[in-house]
This record gives C-alpha cells, structure tokens and sequence, in this order.
C-alpha cells in the first residue's frame, strides 16, 4: 500500500472518529440533590425559557428539592441547545427546533446512562419542549425501552399555536433589538441602559444583561442567536392541544397559567377549562389546571413561593 494511500485512509479515520465525538456531544447540565449521601430516588429535568439557562432555576430547584424531603430528588438544570452552556455544544446541529430540543433530553439519559425522568418542568418554551419530550416518548421515537414521564409541569406556556393576534409582540421585538446589535457590546451597563432607551421594562432589561458573558474586554451573548430565533418560531408553531385532550395513562400533565400573565386569551383559557373538565376516563392520563396568583410570566420571580406551594405536593405524590 502506497504511503500517499495509507495517508487517505488514516485522514477519513480520524474524520469519523472526530464524527462520532460531535455526534455523542449532548447538553450541558447541572444537578441539584436534596442529599448528597444517599442517591436519588426520583429525578426531575428543568427546563428554562427562550434566552434563559438552567442556572435561573437553581434557587427555585434547590427550595423544591427540599421542600420534597425526606425523599430524595435529583433536580437536572438541563441548558436547551443555544444556550447557556450548550450554545458552546458543536454537536447539536440543525434544524433548531422544538422535535431536536426533546432528543437532545433522550441523548442525554442514553449517554450518561440514567433512567428517564420521573417529573419535567418546563417554563415557557421549555414547557412546550417538554411537552415535545413526552409526544416523542409516546409516538416511540426514543425507541421500546423508556419510560414516561409520570408529571409534566408546564409553566405558563401556552400548549397550542401562539397567534399574533394573543401575542404583544415583546418576545419579537426583543429578538429584533438583539439581532440589530453587534456580536460583542462594550458591557452590561451599555446594553441594559439601551434597552431602557428603547422602551423595554427596566426587569426585562437586566434581564437580558444578564445573559452576557466575558470576551476579551467586552461582552457577548450566553446564547446561540440565530439558533434561538429559530427555536421560538418553532414554539410559535407546535400545537399540543390533542396530547392535553389524550395523555398517555399514568401521566399528569399540569398546566400551571400565571395570574396576571399577558400570555392567555379567554379563549385559550375557556378551552383549558373544557380539557381539564374530562376526568372521567380511566383509560387515558390527567390534565390538570392551576392558576399562580400574583405573577406574571416569570413565576419563579414574581411569586416562588406560591409555585412551590403548587408544584411540591404533586410531585411528593409520587413517593
């Protein structure tokens, strides 16, 4: 064999193994246990909301986790792909949408070699991926040996298509502000205070300053931009409406609606009420409906305590 030869050969070698490594590459994670001497009995993923990360669940997680003592719960504070830690994850390639955000959940119970959840809670987008997780779960995309969530938490998260006409529009708005600014800005100070100048409240805005990260000397975003535009419109898009009216027998799905959220419509709440009001079929899983009072769309923020007042004794079911 010529030595040009053997050359080729070890290059497309080498090629596929540097393949294979991008392929296995899953989500970036942190885990939050409410002991760390004995392990886990019961695991819940958390998943945040669009431009958020894992970390601005952790005070909340931390409190759930121990609230639901003296069980022992494993909180996984999962980054979607584009963001927090995973937008520097080069392995989760396109289409960014909400189909490939769920897989990237089974790829990572398959590779780190864990049993499947027992709970999801999912904020805003992340209830729509985690209502994706459970569709795919159903449908047997993630293959003949998993086990169904026994809880889905969707937390003010609209579970069908978000019309325009119920929508304010700040969500857009805000994605067209970033996407008009430069990759780095010179610090968190200038882009909070541009924000206010255009109009945004002064909590959204730092906010969004928040998800800043060190470069060099100035500062760029803790998330895939482009990636992440493509993931709303995907939010925007998905309907789950039929998984509500149908859940799969020994699931819960709990729609927990923000009180003073701007996200519901009458009609999407009158059509709540009408899934929720069909219990009567054993053959089938539950939805339930709760309402936070005293909040807004970040209900981890505006009221935790009432939150955990919700979530905790449904999920100390499970024991």
């Amino acid at each position: 064999m010529s030595r040009s030869l053997i050359k080729s050969c070890l290059s497309r070698l080498l090629e596929g193994i540097h393949h294979n490594r991008r392929s296995l590459q899953t989500l970036a994670y942190e885990e939050v246990k409410s002991s760390q001497d004995r392990p886990a009995e019961f695991t819940a993923f958390v998943l945040h909301g669009l431009l958020g990360s894992g970390r601005n669940w952790r005070s909340f997680s931390r409190l759930l986790a121990s609230r639901l003592s003296p069980s022992v719960w494993r909180m996984v504070l999962v980054d979607l792909r584009n963001h927090g830690k995973s937008a520097e994850v080069e392995g989760l390639l396109p289409p960014h949408n909400l189909e490939n955000a769920a897989k990237d959940l089974a790829n990572l119970v398959n590779s780190e070699g864990w049993k499947w959840p027992d709970v999801v809670i999912g904020h805003s987008m992340g209830g729509k991926v985690a209502l994706q997780f459970a569709q795919h779960c159903v449908n047997g995309q993630f293959g003949e040996n998993v086990s169904l969530p026994k809880q889905l938490w969707v937390l003010d998260s609209v579970p069908g298509k978000v019309i325009e006409d119920n929508s304010d529009g700040e969500v857009e708005k805000v994605l067209q502000t970033l996407q008009s600014l430069p990759s780095t800005v010179p610090s968190r100070k200038w882009l909070v205070d541009h924000m206010l100048k255009l109009g945004f409240s002064k909590s959204l805005s730092h906010w969004i300053g928040s998800n800043l990260k060190k470069s060099g000397n100035k500062e760029t975003w803790a998330f895939n931009l482009d990636g992440a535009v493509q993931m709303f419109k995907s939010y925007r898009e998905m309907d789950y409406w039929p998984l509500l009216e149908q859940p799969p027998k020994g699931m819960t799905i709990s729609i927990v609606r923000a009180e003073n959220s701007d996200r519901w419509s009458r009609d999407i709440i009158e059509q709540l009420d009408h899934v929720a009001s069909k219990r009567d079929d054993e053959t089938v899983g539950k939805t339930l409906i709760h309402v936070l009072p005293n909040s807004g769309h970040w209900v981890h923020v505006d009221n935790p305590k009432g939150l955990l007042e919700i979530v905790a004794p449904g999920m100390a079911s499970l024991r």
